[in-house]
């Protein structure tokens, strides 16, 4: 099928109505096995409650959480990706402009056509509302091949408010990002919806390790690190997360995250900036590949 524009804002505006409704099978299939693991008369209780929510949204079209979230697109461009056919605008200042419209295009019809809630205002302090959930976050990444890949995340504000950044000494080390992971986890309690998915970002500087903090959240639960080292420590902080008795939804348990992601880059010799990106138990993620 040939590739358009009008065909890629359809299958992302119906990608964006598909996560708002239905939950991933990994989500879905991770809450029902934690609720096999568990023990906590309360912690079965709310992760079968959570997964009876999953299976009414699917069935009557309802939003999974009443916050349908700000709309965030991790963009992966291959090197052979034919970047003509993003018709580049005279009047515009690059192709990827353009197609920031086309995302925010894609996302105003998606939530203009259902019952979606409008989550998105102009300014932090007057706090008037775009009435169409505009404008979305685009990150773009250049990467090998001939795809275009999409990804797709309705972020709610719930999980989002409980992240943190925080600029370590070298010398703190592993011992030093495990705590800062614990502690922002600890912190949110149940205002994060949990079981989480955490997503960490190590290294770069200021701003690139909250932006690696939130390319990890655009993991599906099968995508491990490569990196064998940062794998074993992904696996460490999920056990030692669930071992803080914070449970699903703060009411205890050994499920308060099904899963930790790391990303990394490297970074100046006297930093060691860290970042905690928290997401809620639906983990609204929705891949696009053309």
């Amino acid at each position: 099928m040939q590739i358009t524009f009008e065909r890629i804002k359809t299958e992302i505006i119906n990608k964006i109505i598909e996560i708002g409704y239905v939950a991933s099978d990994y989500v879905y299939d991770s809450l029902k096995k934690a609720a096999t693991i568990e023990s906590h008369e309360l912690a079965i209780d709310v992760l079968s409650t959570l997964c009876k929510n999953l299976d009414i949204a699917k069935e009557r079209n309802f939003p999974l959480c009443q916050d349908t979230g700000i709309v965030v697109f991790w963009v992966k461009i291959g090197h052979k990706f034919p970047l003509n056919l993003f018709k580049l605008d005279i009047n515009r200042v690059s192709n990827f402009i353009y197609f920031d419209d086309l995302c925010n295009s894609a996302v105003k019809e998606a939530f203009s056509s259902v019952n979606f809630r409008h989550s998105i205002v102009k300014d932090p302090i007057e706090r008037v509302n775009t009435k169409d959930n505009t404008p979305a976050i685009v990150h773009y990444e250049f990467v090998d091949g001939e795809n275009l890949e999409i990804r797709i995340i309705l972020k709610g504000a719930g999980s989002e408010n409980m992240s943190a950044i925080k600029m370590l000494n070298p010398a703190d080390g592993i011992t030093g990002i495990r705590t800062f992971v614990l502690d922002v986890v600890k912190n949110s309690g149940g205002n994060a919806c949990p079981p989480l998915t955490v997503g960490i970002g190590i290294g770069g500087n200021f701003e690139t390790c909250a932006l690696l903090a939130k390319k990890s959240l655009f993991r599906t639960h099968s995508e491990k690190n490569p990196d064998p080292f940062w794998a074993k420590e992904e696996e460490y902080l999920l056990k030692e997360i669930n071992t803080t008795g914070i449970g699903a939804l703060g009411l205890g348990g050994i499920t308060t995250a099904l899963n930790v992601f790391i990303e990394t880059k490297p970074c100046h010799i006297a930093s060691l900036p860290v970042a905690v990106n928290l997401e809620c138990h639906a983990h609204r993620l929705g891949i696009l590949v053309f």
